[in-house]
């Protein structure tokens, strides 16, 4: 009986025991087959163990397995890594990348993200791109954000690549796919209120614009910007210059060629110059600051953003909320709810609006702001196109 009852009796509980023995065992029967036993476990306890646990304390152990898998799931998810490439310029741009970079921030603060950051180079190519993008995704980033227009092509071909990672890019549309969020903004409606602020502050009727390169983006900054100064006064003048045409993107890092296209424009009568050129715009403020004459900025609200020694020139900033659009994307992330496809921030959904920082349009705020409701009613539609 010791025999046969030997791998039902090891590693049991007594009850376990008890309820095998023949019907009737005292407790003295008990106490000596557990003694036998215990002599014979010595040879045996390995397999004897494994079947007592499957038998009669199975389920123990995989409440022990669920509870610990279940204590290290939290921490897992809240660890995500966040990829995000820079467009031309980088962080500390001043202007549109430090826009990115302020909503990463953010989240990274917020949802105790893990980031990685790569930059652009002057000049690289889409495949030179696709590399950076591929390579976030392939080292185990979970999204992965592309910072600018020119990303389009590499988004579009690394995402399908890699279907399981969720990607988002900023200012285009064109990159489509079931893992790819589109971040697009009305920068027409933006321009529209910094070109009538520009018309309204102008005392010489002459006004400019500087965009870093000539593509369809940037063109909506200025076709934004002529429709709002003309809105306040039809005879303006206005001067506009583009610092580079594609494929040479340099415009966006440029400040030397920037401060040279504005001061010709000061030297030509204009007293308010607006730029949409990245990182070039720090040589916009330059030239005002020598002509003795306003800027305005854009992206970032550049009146606090930009070198102490020229920020008083900015009289007001096109405020275009990359930052916010970066945290929303972020924060959808996490909780699980993010989508494929468009998103965009307009002025009624707070995506674009104008700085007042320094005071300096306090005497025209009401006037924008009468402009602003117009656009957002639809009595006035700004044009996307010079």
């Amino acid at each position: 009986m010791q025999v046969k009852q030997l791998s039902s009796v090891q590693g049991r509980r007594a009850s376990c025991v008890r309820d095998r023995l023949d019907g009737g065992d005292t407790e003295g029967e008990y106490t000596l087959l557990r003694n036998r036993v215990s002599k014979l476990a010595a040879a045996t306890a390995a397999g004897a163990m494994l079947m007592a646990a499957a038998a009669c304390g199975g389920s123990d152990a995989k409440d022990e397995t669920s509870a610990s898998a279940s204590s290290a799931a939290p921490e897992a998810k809240a660890k995500a890594k966040v990829g995000l490439a820079y467009d031309i310029g980088g962080r500390g741009d001043q202007s549109f990348n430090d826009a990115a970079a302020a909503g990463l921030d953010k989240a990274k603060g917020e949802f105790g993200l893990e980031t990685k950051e790569l930059e652009t180079a002057p000049g690289e190519t889409d495949a030179q791109k696709e590399e950076r993008l591929r390579l976030l995704a392939s080292s185990g980033f979970n999204p992965v954000i592309a910072v600018g227009f020119a990303y389009s092509a590499s988004v579009k071909k690394v995402a399908a690549e890699f279907p399981d990672v969720k990607f988002a890019i900023i200012d285009d549309a064109d990159a489509t796919g079931p893992n790819v969020s589109n971040l697009v903004f009305a920068e027409e409606q933006g321009s529209f209120l910094v070109g009538a602020a520009a018309a309204l502050k102008s005392k010489k009727g002459n006004v400019g614009f500087v965009g870093g390169v000539e593509v369809p983006l940037i063109q909506k900054f200025e076709a934004g910007f002529v429709a709002g100064a003309k809105a306040v006064k039809s005879d303006i003048k206005i001067q506009t210059k583009y610092l580079s045409q594609p494929p040479d993107f340099t415009g966006f890092n440029d400040p030397a060629k920037g401060k040279t296209a504005a001061q010709g424009m000061y030297d030509g009568g204009a007293d308010v110059v607006y730029q949409a050129a990245g990182g070039s715009g720090g040589g916009v403020f330059e030239a005002a600051k020598a002509a003795g004459a306003m800027a305005i900025g854009v992206d970032s609200d550049q009146a606090k953003t930009a070198d102490a020694a020229v920020a008083d020139v900015i009289i007001t900033s096109m405020l275009k909320k990359i930052d916010v659009a970066v945290y929303d994307f972020l924060k959808n992330f996490t909780s699980g709810s993010v989508k494929a496809g468009e998103s965009r921030y307009d002025l009624k959904a707070g995506g674009v609006d104008f700085s007042t920082t320094g005071g300096k349009i306090d005497d025209i705020k009401a006037q924008l702001d009468e402009y602003k409701q117009k656009i957002v009613n639809g009595e006035i539609t700004v044009p996307t196109t010079p």
